[in-house]
């Protein structure tokens, strides 16, 4: 439910702008969405306690108010009417890129623009040029963007131009290498909220400070001309703008990208490497972060932009901005510098949400993936893995694990080979066999064991009690009601067998949405029983997402950061799991891939009444020994 209240409330922010009502009240909509967004507990048992509800920052009286009636009724009135105000098929082109609800509303009442076919035929014969605001390059943009939502739609995407991060990711590292290749001695990065790690990206930034004008000029040449380029929007000293057609996804996943978007939009900022520092933080956002990092300068006499932290010397904005008068920055080269120059410790990228990380004390003790040391939920060709048990084990050896488990598919994943009691015997002996001759990594043998929809586990006790490690997952079933996937998955983490809650929502990113089970009760039968919620770092799933990894750090919870390898490229997305993480607070201590084997170790055979794991020796047929 705090997924579509939050659409929904920002959906009312953007129709207020399209109808011209009060901007504060349009802001306040969309601070209302963003809060609701990051709440880490069940809207619908917040709205139950009005005061509880008040005291979220970000929700005021009002906003307040339509949040109880959306979780009363799943409507909110004034929605509707805003709706009644405008042409049906106008709020449609608010999801266009680049045409936001200002210029919409602009075109809607000057020139007629009620939906799509109104808004392309416009742009075909020429009545939008000379409307305020609107020259001919900036008509042109809007009509690449109009063909690029319509080019979507044709391929079945959801016309958002989103890409999950997984998929954003390397074109940018790509573009990144490319560009350095060029000019080797610029300084290239991406930022936006690519490097903030949001789990999908609506296009991406790239930001080069040239050593000289000549290198600069290379960059904008080689960057508007590289490979992959399908479309140039603009072509500026200091700005460009390209489409840029995704690279391969997993076919794993059956995904083709070009569902999921035609290109992606991709920005080169050329900026001076005085600025390198400023204009990183200021690129990178979030929007609201970069809000209140510029009160926070105003507040202490200076302004703040791309190119530097200056004194503000203009109180009243009557002078041009203090870069281009050559008043020297406060700070400007790093981000760092900038952040003590404001009183503050130096924040990573993933908690500049604008979600209280400017009250820190100091640097979040964040994860990262050098921290991650072992791995507990893989396949092998046993099920539907590409990797035998071996090459599964050989390939986390490579990467400086020192324990990898092994936990192919219950019986119940039919369609991904899901293994009977009697191949699971055949499956663990072999598991174990390999652990016999492979030194220097703690080879288990376990199972990611289906929850079935009654809360259940896929094998019975007897069985689960030979395995070292139990992930217990929802794969179906997962368009419950909240009431029933709740009690699905507490009786799951219940089960005294049970390490492991996998993927537990079972989500797909811009597929499915998941159980929409009540997460506070998982957290607290999580804590109780110690059983780690996994953050599955596959970029399809990416779930736990962040603010749940939230919730359940606040809950003190375990968490696992698995990356459910299939394919050894699947290793590589750990990287997506631990943004996701760190976006959401999670400290190594808390993640157990992040303990000493003998800690881990102990953890896992706390739930086998203390036994010895990994296990030695063979299965007796039929029964464990």
């Amino acid at each position: 439910m705090n997924e579509a209240l939050s659409r929904r409330l920002f959906e009312m922010s953007r129709l207020m702008e399209l109808l011209g009502e009060d901007s504060f009240r349009a802001s306040a909509h969309a601070r209302a969405a963003r809060a609701v967004e990051a709440m880490t507990d069940d809207v619908a048992e917040v709205a139950a306690d009005r005061a509880r509800l008040l005291a979220i920052d970000g929700l005021g009286p009002k906003t307040a108010d339509k949040v109880i009636e959306f979780v009363r009724t799943g409507a909110i009135a004034e929605h509707a009417e805003f709706l009644s105000r405008v042409p049906p098929g106008l709020p449609e082109l608010m999801d266009i890129p680049g045409l936001g609800p200002k210029t919409l509303r602009l075109i809607w009442q000057s020139a007629g623009v009620t939906d799509l076919s109104s808004l392309r035929k416009a742009l075909a014969e020429g009545t939008l040029v000379g409307l305020p605001r609107l020259g001919e390059k900036s008509v042109e943009k809007i009509r690449q963007s109009v063909e690029f939502y319509v080019s979507q739609r044709a391929s079945g995407a959801d016309g958002t131009g989103r890409l999950p991060l997984g998929v954003a990711m390397p074109i940018a590292e790509r573009v990144v290498s490319y560009l350095g290749s060029v000019a080797t001695g610029a300084t290239i990065a991406f930022a936006g909220s690519l490097r903030r790690g949001k789990e999908t990206i609506g296009d991406i930034d790239i930001l080069a400070a040239p050593r000289t004008a000549d290198e600069g000029k290379a960059l904008t040449a080689a960057f508007t001309s590289m490979p992959g380029v399908v479309g140039i929007i603009s072509s500026g000293p200091t700005r460009s703008s390209v489409r840029v057609a995704p690279v391969e996804a997993s076919s794993r996943w059956g995904i083709d990208p070009s569902r999921a978007s035609v290109g992606v939009q991709m920005d080169l900022k050329i900026v001076p490497p005085d600025s390198w520092g400023a204009a990183m933080m200021y690129f990178t956002g979030s929007k609201e972060h970069n809000v209140a990092m510029r009160e926070r300068a105003r507040a202490r006499g200076m302004t703040l932009n791309e190119y530097g932290l200056f004194p503000d010397d203009d109180p009243d904005g009557k002078k041009k901005p203090p870069h281009n008068r050559g008043v020297v920055p406060i700070a400007s080269k790093s981000e760092s510098e900038v952040f003590a120059a404001l009183g503050l410790a130096y924040l990573p990228p993933e908690c500049r949400e604008d979600q209280g990380e400017l009250a820190l004390a100091g640097t979040p003790e964040l994860i990262r993936i050098e921290d991650i040391r072992a791995e507990l939920h893989a396949h092998t060709t046993a099920s539907d893995g590409r990797l035998s048990i071996i090459e599964l084990v050989e390939r986390a050896k490579e990467r400086g694990l020192h324990v990898i488990a092994v936990t192919d598919h219950s019986r119940s994943s039919a369609v991904a080979g899901g293994l009977s009691i009697e191949r699971l015997v055949e499956h663990v002996e072999a598991v174990r066999e390999v652990a016999s001759k492979v030194e220097g990594i703690t080879v288990l043998a376990g199972s990611e064991v289906d929850i079935l929809a009654d809360g259940s586990l896929d094998y019975p006790d007897d069985v689960l009690g030979w395995l070292d490690v139990v992930v217990a997952s929802p794969h179906a079933a997962l368009s419950q009601d909240p009431q029933t996937a709740t009690r699905r998955l507490v009786r799951a983490i219940r089960h005294p067998m049970v390490n492991v809650l996998g993927h537990p929502t079972g989500r797909q990113i811009l597929r499915r949405p998941g159980l929409p089970a009540d997460m506070a009760a998982v957290y607290a039968a999580a804590r109780e029983c110690g059983v780690a919620l996994e953050i599955n770092t596959h970029w399809i799933r990416l779930d736990l997402r962040d603010t749940h990894v939230r919730g359940a750090v606040e809950a003190g919870c375990l968490l696992a950061i698995n990356s459910d390898v299939h394919e050894a490229s699947d290793f590589e997305n750990l990287r997506y799991g631990v943004m996701t993480a760190r976006r959401g607070g999670l400290a190594a201590d808390r993640c157990v891939n992040a303990w000493p084997r003998e800690r881990l170790l102990e953890w896992l055979g706390s739930k086998r009444g203390g036994r010895r794991v990994p296990s030695a020796g063979p299965i007796a047929r039929g029964r464990p020994l």
